[in-house]
């Protein structure tokens, strides 16, 4: 029979245990609330403004922008990764972590140049311990990433693009698609011309034809000139996906945190049940021998 001293000091750690499991879960419920809000407010501006370089890219003007062109050979591909910096949110940084190194492993095929850059704690260790060398890591991203933050990181990789340093961009995210769904995806931001095109229920994005463009071609006038416009709403296109991308995947950690943590809690609320049954086995066995013991004692006596 076990020890009863031991089942009890085992029952009052996993009772602590699930105490903070559950304020680690009730924390992330609050979190992602506020990274939810935080998402879907950047949504809408993120769509339309992609909707309008997308419609600048085919208003048939003779003026475009670095970005919107598509080089002709594809030599250097860099590839952002987007982790957390904290782990117990059950796969959802090994989920990011095996779709870049599938994507990695695919670029290696064909050509060898390009940065890796990751974004959390545990991305860096992961891709460190997988042998994959890193170019840039961040780590001061949590739950409210900082746009001015994320800005830098966008110039950057604009500036690599229109100089000719790398000719593709992809980011390993956690694309968060409802409370109940989240993908870990590898999306190609740049060049805009693998962006998918808005679709009709976008807001402002018209009726989509049968061949997927937008059904109602607008005339567009440029003031003080299209060059000048291009310039300015194209890259603060990519700042705005790029930010997206860095809020779904805020959400998306706090998701899984947020259920990984409820199943924690579970899961010690049934083992503490066991525990406690056993005790109480333990507990009355101990009983039993003691009183059968004084009888035999009194019978001895007697």
């Amino acid at each position: 029979m076990a020890n009863i001293r031991q089942l009890d000091k085992r029952r009052k750690s996993v009772k602590n245990i699930r105490k903070i499991t559950r304020t680690m879960e009730l924390i992330s419920t609050g979190r992602f609330k506020k990274a939810m809000d935080r998402a879907s407010a950047a949504t809408d501006y993120t769509k339309r403004i992609t909707a309008i370089v997308q419609d600048l890219a085919k208003s048939g003007t003779e003026v475009s922008h670095p970005l919107l062109v598509q080089h002709d050979k594809i030599d250097a591909i860099d590839m952002l990764v987007l982790t957390a910096n904290r782990g117990l949110c059950g796969g959802y940084n090994g989920s990011v972590v095996r779709a870049a190194i599938a994507r990695r492993a695919e670029i290696k095929q064909q050509i060898e140049s390009g940065e890796i850059s990751v974004s959390g704690k545990r991305g860096i260790s992961a891709m460190r311990y997988a042998g994959i060398p890193i170019e840039k890591s961040y780590t001061e991203f949590d739950d409210k990433p900082s746009f001015s933050a994320v800005a830098r990181i966008a110039d950057d990789l604009i500036e690599r693009y229109i100089t000719g340093k790398v000719d593709r961009v992809d980011v390993a995210y956690t694309r968060f698609v409802s409370s109940s769904k989240q993908v870990a995806i590898v999306e190609t931001l740049l060049p805009f011309s693998s962006l998918e095109l808005p679709t009709a229920s976008t807001p402002g994005s018209g009726e989509a034809s049968s061949d997927g463009t937008a059904g109602n071609k607008e005339d567009y006038e440029f003031l003080p000139s299209a060059s000048a416009i291009l310039e300015e709403v194209v890259p603060a296109s990519f700042r705005a996906r790029l930010f997206k991308c860095f809020l779904d995947a805020a959400v998306s950690e706090q998701i899984a945190r947020m259920v990984a943590m409820k199943s924690a809690t579970e899961n010690a609320g049934d083992i503490i049940k066991s525990l406690s049954r056993r005790y109480n086995r333990a507990r009355q066995s101990k009983i039993t021998q003691e009183i059968m013991e004084i009888i035999g004692g009194v019978e001895a006596l007697g």
